[in-house]
Formats: structure tokens, C-alpha cells, sequence
């Protein structure tokens, strides 16, 4: 058995004196793990971080075995993103949100955000926006996607500020007034036609993201982590935290 692929590690650790399994989320062949001989040596390390990009050459003798990759890296990002505590945070939890993904199966959209997520993670604001928004990715891929195009109660499709707690579908205004105190409000950056966060770090506000992470949070523990006995990730707590203090030190030194 042999196929060639574009990966982005997600984990490794030392197998034996030398070598390392190496955990890859793949474009073609999904979340996949291979022996990498000489994986633990100075050569190698540097190129198998978290958040590098490789092509890779798996072989096997049958399709069920573990096997071996021949890797070469394509981008790595790893020293970069390892600069800076809110990447190196977001980076893990990254890697925790894609292991909830069957092994081996393929998910080509979500390879792709991953890869554009990691991509623009130098602005703590940005880095935070693009993680709810993977987020809501994982929700949708994983069958719990949210409705954010549609009032759930009326249809509309203009000034959708709030979130059903229930359904998980947007609220008009008009439509959730009498029960703001009830919904969850969403963030302008995820309303249709209202898309923001292209550029700087103030194109989000410091309660856009908390609501964000709020609504996120809540449907990921509710449908896919609290269901299999799991919770956030620490580096979940830990990169929002960073993404605080990072705005903060920016908001003060302005």
C-alpha cells in the first residue's frame, strides 16, 4: 500500500531510541498517524512541529497497519507560531478540535481552513476570530451545524444579532426582543452579509470574541464533548486568555 498527500502535523511522539509516530491531518486521506525512522533526531525535529505543512509518501504492507512516511516540509510555521503564547495555545487546541475526527476519513474542507487558519495567525484579534470560526466548521462537519443565515422564528434574513440556546438558529432583532435575556447574541463577525475581521487587530471588539467563544463553546460541550465524557482543552482557556492580554497591553499602548 502506498499514497502520496499534503499533511499538516498535529502531534508526534518519540517511538523507540530514534523514530516518532507522527499524527497528520491529511487533505485526501483525513486524520492519519505513520512511523517516521529517525523521527526523534535533530534533523527531523524541527520539521515535525505542530503546524508545519509536509508532503508525505505512506507506505504499508496492508491498509490496516500503521506504516511509514517519507516526509518534506512545505511551510513550516512551527518557530513563528511557537513565538507567541496565543498561537502556541491555539496551535494545540487546533490539533485537539480535528482529533474529534474519525481516523482516516476524509475532510478536505476542513484541511483547508486549518491550513488558512494557521496561515493568518500573527494578530491575536484575527487568530481568535478565525478559531470560532473553525470552530463552527467542527460543529457543522462533526452534524451539529448552526443555522446562521435565517431567523429561526420568522425567516428573515436581515439583523440577526441573537442565537436560539435550543436550536442553534439565529434570532432577528425584531423577533428575539422580548426574550433577549433567554438567547445568545451573535457576534457581528459571524452574521450574513456582515462579515468583518479582514484586516486589523480592532475589527473585532473585545465582547465579539468573548460572545463568540461563548457561542461556540456552548454547542461544542453540548453535542460533541460533554456527550463522549471530554471538556475544552486547556489550551482553549489558555489561548483566549492570551488573546486577553494581548489586546489588552495593545489597547493600553495606544
Amino acid at each position: 500500500m502506498e499514497w502520496t498527500d499534503e499533511g499538516i502535523v498535529l502531534g508526534v511522539r518519540r517511538h523507540g531510541e530514534s523514530s516518532a509516530i507522527v499524527e497528520l491531518l491529511t487533505r485526501s486521506h483525513g486524520r492519519h498517524l505513520g512511523l517516521v525512522r529517525g523521527g526523534a533526531g535533530k534533523r527531523m525535529r524541527p520539521l515535525l512541529q505542530p503546524g508545519n505543512s509536509v508532503t508525505t509518501v505512506w507506505r504499508a504492507r496492508l491498509d490496516e497497519h500503521l506504516g511509514y512516511y517519507a516526509v518534506e516540509g512545505t511551510r513550516l510555521r512551527a518557530a513563528t507560531l511557537l513565538a507567541t503564547a496565543h498561537a502556541t495555545y491555539g496551535v494545540t487546541h487546533l490539533a485537539s478540535l480535528v482529533r474529534l475526527l474519525p481516523e482516516r476519513d476524509p475532510h478536505e474542507d476542513i484541511y483547508e481552513m486549518l491550513d488558512r487558519t494557521l496561515d493568518d495567525f500573527d494578530d491575536a484579534g484575527g487568530a481568535a476570530a478565525h478559531l470560532i470560526r473553525f470552530e463552527l466548521a467542527m460543529l457543522a462537519e462533526l452534524g451539529f451545524g448552526l443555522d446562521l443565515e435565517n431567523c429561526a422564528a420568522t425567516g428573515a434574513t436581515t439583523e440577526l444579532i441573537y442565537v436560539s440556546p435550543k436550536s442553534g438558529g439565529a434570532v432577528s432583532r425584531r423577533a428575539g426582543e422580548p426574550y433577549r435575556d433567554r438567547l445568545l447574541p451573535l457576534p457581528a463577525f459571524l452574521r450574513q452579509g456582515e462579515r468583518q475581521g479582514e484586516g486589523g487587530a480592532n475589527d473585532w471588539s473585545d465582547q465579539d470574541l468573548q460572545d463568540g467563544f461563548r457561542l461556540t463553546g456552548m454547542f461544542l460541550l453540548r453535542h460533541v464533548l460533554e456527550p463522549r465524557g471530554q471538556g475544552h482543552s486547556d489550551a482553549r482557556d489558555g489561548f483566549i486568555n492570551a488573546v486577553t492580554k494581548n489586546r489588552a497591553r495593545i489597547s493600553s499602548a495606544v
